[in-house]
């Protein structure tokens, strides 16, 4: 029996110095590190230097009509699923050289929350 709670409190003791792994993202706490996208992007259909980011996932690469895509990201025929945001996010020059992008989110976690958010963007309409 003492065996047996030596290795409960063991197992207790390892568990609590392990940091948790999120298997989705926080989309909060992505809204919040989006801020840093916006110079170039919105989370609506409108257009800025870059595309609006509004309904992104899932949809083809260089899509959104009357936005003038860069050839590199246009001839990727990349589409936006999960995965593909993460490396183009994590370094956009290496999944689409010629990109125009040349922002990256190098944290996991940050690109994680950051698609979690997108995620939510499914149908916002575009600002006035």
């Amino acid at each position: 029996m003492r065996s047996i709670i030596g290795v409960l409190a063991a197992t207790l003791l390892l568990a609590s110095t392990i940091q948790p792994t999120r298997a989705d993202g926080d989309p909060a706490r992505g809204e919040t590190v989006f801020k840093r996208c916006t110079a170039c992007h919105t989370a609506t259909t409108q257009n800025r230097v870059g595309p609006g980011l509004a309904a992104v996932v899932g949809r083809p690469a260089a899509s959104v009509a009357g936005f003038k895509y860069s050839p590199a990201l246009t001839a990727s025929g990349l589409s936006w699923d999960e995965a593909t945001l993460d490396r183009f996010l994590e370094a956009p020059a290496k999944l689409v050289p010629g990109t125009k992008m040349t922002i990256a989110l190098p944290k996991a976690d940050d690109r994680k929350d950051v698609i979690a958010y997108l995620k939510t963007l499914a149908s916002t309409p575009a600002a006035p």
